[in-house]
């Protein structure tokens, strides 16, 4: 149990206005609980899965990369044109694409959705995933890269005339004018936890993405973000998005079962021989998100209202894996503190992909959205989170321990 901080009517003064949610599109319904091999796209079951994202009121779609993967452009258009309000977010590594064409694909997506996308740039957080596309650059030059980037997209959708840049990873002469955006320049996300992530996305980001920390941890790690896009003249502040993998039952003592059951069965598909996943576990990992993942885990299973790390212990924090554990009131209102702390981007996405997709559209993504409608209206905090305390009131934690081994 920890201590309940106050719940009042006063809205804190670092809590964003607003918040849109994220999840992921899978291709295929193989998932950490049930692995199906392939490396195919199920085309029925992705359309199935885009749509009941369209349907369940999500905002945004993360069209993932790896060396091993569909290729994110390809599958972004096909979300662009199986859904009518969906934005697709085209994860990016700079080391794959030429900035001038990124920003030429990147502007014929957003043309062909009116508007509607996004890319997420991933500088890379392993030296071997990086080789496995020839990619030899060392970790703490990519960030450097990841920034000369982000400069040539801006000016490729902006520029009237023809320019030339001779940087340290790019040159080319006369490009331009390019193919412009819809109606404004796509807007970037960058993420990471070394002290060069911070530095790029506070000077030059849009968007600001982190994987679920203890609330104070996170605070303080906007506030740094935020405190390095002033000192660079920012007028305005990258939006943070913030990712979970919620564990949601009709209560907290049944979701903390289904926790239990999950986790057994992600770190037995994490664990068994052959796993492409094996990989990851049993490693020290190269990138700082997942060295700080495991810290939390090894320090504490649960933080504030429902933060959950047991699920990442057991995949070696092998990408976003923290989780929220509770009833649709208690993960709904565990994400508005973090909107309180100042996250406007929601990314959630399940164990049980499109099961779980379709659950949090019809039971988590209402509540948050009354809950910002009511602040809105009334300029007060209204009481879902006084009202559903979950690891703040002394049953949940035995729930938590109740099945664990």
């Amino acid at each position: 149990m920890t201590t309940a901080p106050d719940f009042g009517s006063a809205i804190p003064a670092t809590a964003a206005p607003e918040v849109e949610f994220i999840s992921l599109s899978h291709l295929n319904p193989s998932t950490e609980l049930n692995p199906i091999p392939t490396r195919g796209i199920d085309l029925k079951y992705f359309r199935r899965y885009v749509r009941s994202l369209e349907e369940g009121g999500y905002d945004y779609t993360l069209l993932p990369y790896g060396s091993n993967s569909a290729d994110s452009f390809v599958v972004a258009s096909a979300v662009g044109q199986l859904t009518e309000r969906l934005r697709p977010i085209v994860a990016l590594r700079p080391n794959t694409t030429f900035p001038t064409v990124g920003a030429q694909k990147l502007a014929t997506l957003d043309q062909l959705t009116e508007g509607r996308a996004v890319v997420h740039l991933i500088s890379g957080g392993s030296d071997a995933e990086q080789a496995r596309q020839g990619d030899y650059l060392p970790k703490e030059r990519r960030y450097a890269r990841t920034s000369e980037y982000i400069e040539v997209l801006r000016r490729s959708w902006t520029e009237a005339a023809p320019f030339s840049h001779f940087g340290e990873f790019y040159k080319f002469d006369d490009f331009g004018p390019g193919f412009a955006p819809y109606a404004a320049p796509v807007p970037i996300s960058i993420g990471g936890q070394s002290d060069e992530a911070f530095q790029v996305g506070g000077e030059k980001a849009d968007i600001f993405s982190f994987w679920g920390e203890p609330l104070d941890d996170l605070r303080s790690e906007i506030e740094r973000v935020n405190g390095i896009a002033r000192a660079a003249g920012r007028t305005t502040l990258p939006r943070i998005w913030v990712t979970f993998r919620p564990i949601i039952a009709q209560t907290d003592q049944l979701a903390w079962e289904k926790a239990h059951e999950y986790v057994a069965k992600v770190a037995a598909t994490f664990a068994k021989a052959g796993s492409a996943a094996k990989r990851f576990v049993g490693t020290s990992p190269q990138n700082v998100g997942s060295q700080r993942a495991l810290a939390f885990a090894t320090r504490s299973e649960l933080y504030d209202r429902a933060l959950w790390t047991k699920t990442a212990a057991v995949t070696n924090a092998a990408g976003a894996s923290t989780a929220l554990v509770g009833s649709p009131e208690t993960v709904a209102a565990a994400i508005l503190d973090y909107v309180d702390r100042g996250a406007s981007l929601v990314s959630i996405r399940g164990y049980d992909t499109l099961a779980d997709a379709v659950d949090y559209g019809r039971y988590v993504l209402p509540l948050v959205r009354q809950e910002i409608a009511h602040r809105k209206a009334t300029g007060q905090r209204g009481t879902l989170q006084a009202n559903h305390l979950g690891n703040y009131a002394p049953e949940y934690g035995q729930y938590a321990t109740a099945g664990s081994q």
